[in-house]
C-alpha cells in the first residue's frame, strides 16, 4: 500500500495549512462568522483594562474555538468522502463535532464572564 503522506518540508507544509486556512474560509460559513466575530474578541481583549493573564486566557479560548471549529469542518468532510448515505455514525459523528464547538464557546463565554466579574462587578 502506497503511503500518500509526503516527506516533512516546513515550507511546504506552511502552504498546505495556508491553503487549508483559504479553503475553511472560502466554504465554511460558520468559520467565516467565528473569525469575523473574533476581530471585535480580539479588539475587546487589547482595550480592555485586564491583567496580562487573563488577556492571554480570552486570547487562547478565542483561538481554541477557531481551531475546534476547523477540526470539526475536518470531520465533516471526511465524513462526507466516505460516506453519501445518511447514516447514525456519520451523524454522530458530525454531532460530536459540533458539540465540540459548541463547549469551546462555553468555555470562552464563562471565561469572559467569570474574569469580568471579578473585575467590573
Amino acid at each position: 500500500m502506497k503511503n500518500n503522506k509526503p516527506k516533512y518540508h516546513l515550507f511546504h507544509n506552511t502552504k498546505y495549512a495556508i491553503d487549508g486556512l483559504i479553503h475553511a474560509f472560502k466554504t465554511e460559513s460558520s468559520f467565516k462568522l467565528e473569525l469575523f466575530a473574533g476581530i471585535f474578541i480580539f479588539l475587546a481583549i487589547f482595550l480592555i483594562e485586564l491583567d496580562l493573564i487573563y488577556k492571554l486566557i480570552l486570547t487562547a479560548t478565542a483561538f481554541l474555538v477557531l481551531i475546534v471549529e476547523l477540526l470539526n469542518s475536518a470531520i465533516e468532510n471526511v465524513v462526507d468522502l466516505v460516506i453519501q448515505d445518511i447514516h447514525p455514525l456519520a451523524k454522530s459523528a458530525k454531532d460530536i463535532g459540533a458539540t465540540a464547538v459548541m463547549f469551546s464557546i462555553g468555555l470562552h463565554l464563562v471565561c469572559w464572564f467569570v474574569i469580568l466579574f471579578k473585575f467590573y462587578i
